[in-house]
């Protein structure tokens, strides 16, 4: 029997050398910015995993260990990462004082070993409004890589403030949202009778 269990794309050449372009190369000589999509791109996580036979349900096993999973939801979307140098993750011996778990008697580091050349972070994931799938455009790629640099050169502050003033949009249109739900729930001149006198 065939199990798929993850479906695997890359972004075309063309897309990954113009987003190269648009973002520059890092010391390692590798892109500063680049797509991948949510079911290629895996990460490390330690802890205690369990297995289950995939008929039944039934556990066959509890294990501690690391195992590389996708990294991003949803799955099926394209995501724009920035690479971040190793430094800003901290000295390795403080890296792992902080991530390492203990479970059954060993120590497992939680996020994997330390990235010693770096990593790749979330930046945003290229989909509508709604959260509906976008074909990846390279055009709208180089814009949001733009943006994001364009962010880096801000004060810390107005950084904060926008975020600040985009979560109280958000709080505030889905106010509005519920309101309007539950005003449409209510009959018309809340179920009390009314006459209407013709016009003479």
């Amino acid at each position: 029997m065939i199990q798929i269990l993850r479906e695997s794309k890359r972004a075309p050449a063309d897309v990954a050398a113009r987003i190269t372009r648009a973002g520059g190369v890092n010391l390692y000589g590798r892109p500063n910015f680049r797509v991948v999509w949510g079911w290629s791109r895996l990460t490390w996580i330690g802890g205690k995993w369990t297995d289950r036979d995939p008929a039944t349900g039934a556990i066959v096993r509890e294990v501690c260990e690391l195992r590389r999973v996708p990294k991003y939801l949803p799955h099926d979307r394209w995501h724009l990462e920035r690479w971040l140098p190793p430094d800003l993750y901290g000295p390795p011996a403080q890296w792992y004082a902080q991530t390492v778990e203990h479970e059954g008697g060993s120590s497992i580091p939680a996020l994997g070993p330390f990235p010693r050349e770096g990593e790749y972070e979330h930046c945003v994931t290229l989909e509508g409004p709604g959260g509906q799938f976008l074909p990846l455009d390279v055009s709208s790629v180089e814009w949001l890589i733009r943006a994001v640099e364009y962010s880096r050169g801000l004060p810390r502050a107005a950084r904060r403030n926008a975020i600040v003033a985009r979560e109280a949009k958000r709080d505030a249109d889905y106010e509005s949202w519920a309101y309007d739900r539950l005003d449409d729930a209510v009959p018309a001149f809340h179920a009390q009778p009314f006459v209407v006198a013709p016009a003479l």
